[in-house]
């Protein structure tokens, strides 16, 4: 069964910086499209960042520019989203998910679009 694994959150006071990371289990990530997701309390999921499989990044949101950034490495089979400036409305679950994705320039940018998801990890910004 595929699942990815997504660590790195926690209590941040705002300002702060978060890197969190996404590992597949059971199979590599070389050819697949990466998004990140996140869902506050009472909120829909919204898309965060994605990444194509050739590494080619897309921000999703207009409240992440500048301070969300997506990488890949894929000799370590793992997908990072770098977060600086943290305020406490990037309260949220945030989720990684995957896509076999044939372009290799763009990547999907809606969360239904993916086929695999994780189980999310809870980044909570206060003082």
């Amino acid at each position: 069964q595929l699942q990815l694994v997504e660590s790195g959150g926690g209590l941040v006071q705002p300002g702060g910086s978060l890197r969190l990371s996404c590992t597949p289990s059971g199979f590599t990530l070389n050819n697949y499209a990466i998004g990140w997701f996140r869902q506050a309390p009472g909120k829909e999921r919204e898309g965060v960042s994605c990444i194509s499989h050739k590494g080619v990044s897309t921000n999703l949101g207009d409240s992440v520019k500048g301070r969300f950034t997506i990488s890949r490495d894929n000799a370590k089979n793992t997908v990072y989203l770098q977060i600086i400036s943290l305020k406490p409305e990037d309260t949220a679950v945030y989720y990684c998910a995957a896509v076999a994705y044939g372009d290799s320039i763009t990547c999907p940018p809606t969360a239904y679009e993916y086929d695999y998801w994780g189980q999310g990890t809870q980044v909570t910004v206060s003082s």
